[in-house]
Order: C-alpha cells, then sequence, then structure tokens
C-alpha cells in the first residue's frame, strides 16, 4: 500500500518550482496533494502533527518564521490551520529572492482569508491538482499520447482491449489514489466515504454556513443526474425538491454551488468561441461534472453492473472520466478543455486548447460502430464550420472508446482511441 505511483503533476510541480518562490497546491481532498508533494519537498512541517500541534500554533501566532526554516523547497502541510503563514511566506520569499523555497498544501476546505494581507500575488503561485488519470493509475497502456495527436506523429496501435465491464469498473473506483491499490470491493467504498464526508460536514466547512444534509444529498444526486449536460439552476433545483416537501430557492442553490466548487467537488466545464463561418449563435452556458466520476456514481448509489444495465447513465459518468482524464493531460501542456454547442444543435463534447493556439475536438463515446460515426460526423462538421482563414484548422479530431481492439486514424482523418491506451 505504500508504494508511490508516479503522478504527471510532479513534474509540472518542478517546473513551477523553478520559476516562483511558492506554490500552493489545491485540488479534492484525498487526491494526493500531500503525498506528492513529499516527492519533491527536501524538508516537511506537518501543522497538524498530533505531538507537535500546539507547539506549531503557538510559533505560528508568536513568531511563524522559525516554522520556515528547513532545506528548501520546504513543504508546509495543513498551512492553512495557521493562516497567518501565508504572509510570512510571500514576506520569506522577497526576503530570499530565490525560486522553488516553499510547497503549501492542506485540507480543500478554504483557509480563513480574513487573516491574510497580501494576495500572494509573484511570489506564490496556486496548481490545481486531480485525482489519477488512468495512465497514472496503471489502467491505461498510453500507447497514445496527447502530445503525439498535436504533433501529428500519432500512428495506429493495437490497444489492450477492455471490457465495458472493466471500464463500468473504473468509472465507479474513480481515481483516488489509495482506491487504485485496493482490492474492487474495497476500493469501491471509497467514493461513497468522500460523499459522506461531503454532505456532512465538508460543505458546511467550506465557507462556515451549516447547510443541510439532506438537502446536500439530494443536490449531489440531482447533480449527477445532469452530467454532461448545461441544465439550468432553475432545472436542478426542481430535481431536488421533486416529491418531497423541502424547500430550496435558488439563490440558496448557488450557494451550495458555489460551497461544492470552492471544496472542488465540482468542475463545471466553459464553452469555447472559435471564429465561424457561419452565423450560428454559440451557446456559452458551462457544462456540469463533477471532479471524479466516482462521486457522481456514488451519488447515484450506483454500482458497474447497473451501469451496464443503463447505457445512458453509464455513457454520461464515462464522459465524466474522459474529461477527467483530458484535463489532465492537457494541463501538462499548458491546455484546457472547454465544450462547443451552438443554436444549430451542433455540439462538441471537448475541445482541448493549448496556450499557442493549437486545438483538439472530442467526443466521448462508449463505443460501437453506429456511435462512433455519429462522433465522427460531428466532429466534421464542427471542423467544416471554423473559419480557418482567422484561426488554425484543428490539429486533431478524435472519438474516444470505453474499448476496442486497436488506436487508429479512420479514411476522413477522425482518430478513435479507446481510452485505455491514451496519456499526456
Amino acid at each position: 500500500m505504500s508504494e508511490y505511483k508516479e503522478r504527471i503533476f510532479d513534474q509540472l510541480l518542478r517546473q513551477k518550482l523553478e520559476g516562483m518562490g511558492a506554490v500552493l497546491i489545491e485540488g479534492p481532498k484525498w487526491c494526493g496533494k500531500t503525498t506528492s508533494a513529499a516527492q519533491v519537498a527536501a524538508s516537511t512541517l506537518y501543522m497538524n502533527d498530533p505531538k507537535q500541534h500546539a507547539r506549531n500554533m503557538q510559533l505560528a501566532d508568536s513568531d511563524p518564521q522559525v516554522l520556515l526554516e528547513g532545506a528548501a523547497p520546504r513543504l508546509i502541510d495543513e498551512w492553512q490551520e495557521a493562516p497567518k503563514l501565508w504572509d510570512t511566506v510571500r514576506f520569506e520569499v522577497d526576503r530570499r529572492n530565490e525560486d522553488g523555497q516553499f510547497i503549501l498544501t492542506g485540507s480543500a476546505v478554504p483557509a480563513d482569508t480574513s487573516k491574510i494581507h497580501h494576495t500572494g500575488t509573484g511570489r506564490i503561485v496556486r496548481m490545481q491538482m486531480r485525482t489519477m488519470s488512468l495512465w497514472e493509475s496503471g489502467d491505461s497502456t498510453g500507447r497514445v499520447s496527447l502530445l503525439s495527436l498535436f504533433s501529428g506523429s500519432a500512428r495506429n496501435v493495437p490497444t489492450m482491449d477492455k471490457s465495458l465491464m472493466e471500464v463500468a469498473y473504473l468509472v465507479c473506483r474513480g481515481g483516488w489514489p489509495r482506491a487504485v491499490m485496493q482490492k474492487p470491493s474495497t476500493a469501491l467504498e471509497r467514493a461513497y466515504d468522500y460523499l459522506e464526508a461531503i454532505v456532512t460536514s465538508d460543505i458546511s466547512r467550506a465557507d462556515g454556513v451549516q447547510r443541510d444534509i439532506e438537502r446536500s444529498r439530494r443536490l449531489m444526486r440531482s447533480y449527477a443526474r445532469f452530467q454532461g449536460t448545461s441544465a439550468p439552476m432553475s432545472k436542478i433545483r426542481a430535481d431536488i425538491i421533486d416529491g418531497t416537501d423541502l424547500t430550496m430557492d435558488e439563490k440558496t442553490l448557488a450557494s451550495y454551488l458555489a460551497a461544492l466548487r470552492s471544496i472542488f467537488v465540482i468542475e463545471d466545464m466553459p464553452s469555447w468561441n472559435p471564429n465561424l463561418r457561419s452565423k450560428a449563435a454559440i451557446r456559452g452556458s458551462d457544462t456540469r461534472y463533477f471532479t471524479d466520476s466516482s462521486i457522481a456514481a456514488a451519488a447515484l448509489g450506483v454500482g458497474p453492473k447497473d451501469l451496464l444495465n443503463d447505457l445512458n447513465t453509464f455513457g454520461l459518468l464515462f464522459e465524466t472520466m474522459a474529461v477527467h482524464d483530458l484535463r489532465i493531460y492537457a494541463q501538462a501542456h499548458n491546455g484546457r478543455v472547454y465544450h462547443y454547442r451552438d443554436s444549430d444543435g451542433l455540439e462538441c463534447d471537448a475541445v482541448v486548447h493549448l496556450r499557442n493556439g493549437h486545438y483538439g475536438l472530442v467526443e466521448v463515446k462508449l463505443g460501437g460502430d453506429r456511435l462512433i460515426e455519429e462522433g465522427a460526423k460531428s466532429l466534421k462538421r464542427l471542423s467544416d464550420k471554423i473559419d480557418t482563414t482567422k484561426m488554425h484548422a484543428p490539429a486533431f479530431m478524435m472519438v474516444l472508446t470505453a474499448n476496442g481492439d486497436y488506436a487508429y486514424q479512420r479514411p476522413d482523418n477522425v482518430w478513435v482511441i479507446p481510452i485505455g491506451s491514451l496519456r499526456e
């Protein structure tokens, strides 16, 4: 259980420390922030170490700078226990005038910003970490890299085919570092434990506002039902209170969602706005996603067998897992992931857009000739709409599938790639 699996984030953290004085790692609880930071750190301060907690808190109040002494980069875990450390780190970075001095990690619950006087801009940079991708967990062969698709060097390759049951299990297990090292029956419980912590505690701890457990639980279930859609808050609210005596106005719902967003439980996808040849209006509403597909599965109370018996739900949660992995792979190349939807009814599940302006179009499908063909046609329609006199043509078009024997490029240049063969 103690074996460490290398994370894509590890190298990104090393690179960031080469150009910044301090790095704050943010992300969902249990995603491995402290463990990954420890691989890079030269010394560590655990603020909540029970044996040293009282002493650490006293020093943080009376002489915080002494806690920063140690080989750099120095990891300060659970720094938010003493928010004064933020300003001390900022000051020390200025004083030393050297990069790679500190790594801050802690609970997903935000620190009390009323005790912080400086933003840290230019001294402390924020980095978002996610749960593990299939490549990181060892569930992808990595035969096709996102980088090779952008560079045009990708090749047709055989891949290790996964059954739909195996993919359904991965959707429900998620990318929790501890879960990927556990036997399946134990690993599947991880997301339920996470869900319980969210609804009973963390959603209230996010901003100190006490929230109702039943409303929180029903919100999580409703949000799971609308994964991969741009459902408005009015529709989510109606689903939450349907068939109950609960009440919830949209302002209250917005505060619940803001709390979930602040602790990295949900991560909606913004819309992509390309230059088009047509006059179609681009729909700008975000697409709803949890940060890990297993949260949606737990919120719905479904397991792998349930997904096989409900392919519609399976498809939506598989899309959540696919988007999660694409976000991790894109981050490795200074990229972000968007969706596209317009007034002509044309949609694209994911657009991987790099900082240099290059981008790839992705449709996510469980698989099967009919769905793959539908996805390819949709990609071609969007590609034909883009005004390439004003922006790049797509670097690639890809139908990302649940399984398959090969990753290959069709005669129309659309790639068909099983998710179990993709990496950054």
